[in-house]
């Protein structure tokens, strides 16, 4: 499988800022991510906490 250059706390600070306004085409070319993988992300992320994804991972 292949290893993803973000980790789970990485992605959910991403998607946290989103949250807090800045602009999904700014956070994308910011971070060197396409539309889609952010997309992805928040619906498998979307609404969780750093421990949430800490329990996903274990």
């Amino acid at each position: 499988m292949k290893r993803s250059r973000f980790t789970e706390e990485q992605i959910i600070g991403i998607l946290r800022q989103a949250e807090a306004g800045v602009r999904v085409v700014d956070l994308c070319r910011q971070h060197g991510i396409s539309d889609a993988t952010f997309y992805k992300w928040r619906s498998k992320f979307g609404g969780m906490n750093i421990s949430d994804a800490k329990r996903l991972r274990s």
